[in-house]
């Protein structure tokens, strides 16, 4: 209790003194000399935060000050509050001069508290963040802290850092202060983060809302640099310049690939071509695909697709290359062969609505090879059904498409006259015979 009563005189004092001040922000950083003093340092810790607790941030200022300067490893709390203290002082300020030096006091904080507590990525991202908020002409200071905090945080990066990343690189390609292709590399960087945020947080809708959000400006932030005559022309010379430079080359197809510009002119099939033959992986066996699939080359669209699915080590990159497979072996006809790949998808992901769905569409299509079973081919209905059935229990978002192909396919059951005169009961078990080899249940049109 005493020790409570001994506080608020303090701070009664301290703050009738402070009042009689003529301006408690001037001398705002100037070191104070005393030497260091565990006891002194929590009693000027206690002061400010007395002060910073009620909002009172000019009276809290020298104590926090003294502090900041003679006590720098007490407590992170010292950076955290100074950040509010600092910005308070940076929004009362009443001229350009004051302003920008407080402005400066504000990075000297992030910088001390990086100093002694670590955390560089994260605290270079705020600090860019607060820098740019408070003076936006600061973006070419800025760009290379923001970069440094995106490297060392990856996937763990703030949504506003990442967005400030893309539009201080915009800024100065505006300026001619960096290469006007910068833009989109770094959008390529962002871009990425946010997509795998948005697949970390599917069940959770607060942080899949602020990540949409992100998404969503960054995509209005790219929207007038990036139309593909501007992406072609921009990657084209530096192609011409150096055609083998698998850095670029990467850049140049992952860019056309995601901004969908693969067919403005040849630069994304030469830019994949050279990738592949200079460094084969997944991606470029991939590109190469999609590639020999638009130019009709189904046999090599197989083969590289099924080399990319082979390559890929993250399961979702593989189900996007199986897909591609599947779709190329239905279009060959080669049905066996496009279940089979259908079914590697769902090994892979158990709730691939999809992947059911097109193992339906090839037992549905199969009606006019496999009409053997005295019943016109109508029997493959019961089996197609069975998988889209399967699709929207597993797979919520593919509900309405199967049901569409349900109402679609269930007109073609045979007449429960048909199947009497056959011996045939309903709800007996019935296998499908031709490729499709596969029990299912006899069914009748009403």
């Amino acid at each position: 209790m005493k020790l409570k009563l001994l506080l608020l005189l303090l701070v009664v004092f301290q703050f009738s003194n402070i009042k009689a001040q003529s301006n408690p922000v001037e001398d705002t950083m100037q070191q104070n000399p005393t030497t260091t003093d565990s006891l002194l340092c929590r009693e000027q810790l206690s002061l400010y935060r007395e002060y910073f607790k009620i909002k009172l941030y000019a009276y809290a200022l020298p104590h926090w000050r003294w502090v900041f300067f003679n006590c720098p490893t007490l407590t992170q709390n010292i950076y955290i509050d100074g950040i509010k203290i600092v910005d308070n002082q940076i929004e009362e300020a009443k001229d350009d001069s004051l302003r920008f030096k407080l402005i400066d006091t504000l990075m000297m904080v992030y910088d001390q508290r990086i100093k002694y507590y670590g955390r560089e990525g994260y605290v270079l991202g705020r600090k860019g963040v607060d820098a740019l908020t408070n003076n936006p002409l600061m973006a070419v200071q800025v760009f290379p802290w923001i970069a440094r905090s995106v490297e060392l945080q990856g996937n763990n990066s703030e949504g506003a850092v990442l967005v400030y990343y893309l539009t201080t690189a915009i800024q100065l390609a505006m300026i001619d202060s960096i290469d006007k292709s910068e833009i989109f590399t770094v959008y390529d960087k962002v871009i990425s983060i946010v997509d795998q945020n948005i697949a970390q947080a599917a069940s959770d809708e607060k942080t899949l809302t602020n990540w949409v959000n992100v998404k969503a400006n960054i995509e209005i932030l790219i929207e007038p640099h990036a139309s593909c005559t501007d992406l072609v022309n921009i990657y084209g010379k530096k192609f011409q310049e150096t055609p083998n430079d698998t850095v670029l080359l990467r850049n140049i197809t992952t860019i056309l690939d995601r901004k969908n510009c693969t067919g403005e002119g040849d630069l994304f099939y030469r830019a994949a071509g050279n990738l592949h033959k200079l460094e084969p992986g997944a991606q470029s066996a991939y590109l190469m695909g999609r590639l020999s699939i638009q130019n009709n080359d189904l046999n090599n669209a197989a083969a590289y697709m099924q080399e990319a699915a082979e390559l890929y080590t993250d399961p979702a990159e593989k189900i996007k290359a199986l897909y591609a497979l599947a779709g190329i072996h239905s279009n060959n006809r080669n049905y066996s062969q496009a279940r089979s790949t259908a079914q590697k998808i769902i090994q892979l992901n158990p709730n691939e609505g999809k992947a059911y769905i097109i193992i339906g569409d090839l037992y549905a299509m199969s009606a006019g090879i496999c009409d053997v079973d005295d019943l016109g081919g109508k029997t493959v209905f019961w089996a197609a059904i069975d998988k889209y059935i399967k699709a929207k229990s597993v797979d919520g978002s593919v509900e309405s498409q199967a049901n569409e192909k349900i109402a679609q396919y269930v007109k073609y059951y045979p007449p429960s006259s048909d199947l009497f005169f056959r011996d045939m009961q309903e709800g007996e078990s019935y296998t499908v015979g031709c490729w499709i080899n596969e029990t299912t249940t006899i069914r009748g049109s009403k």
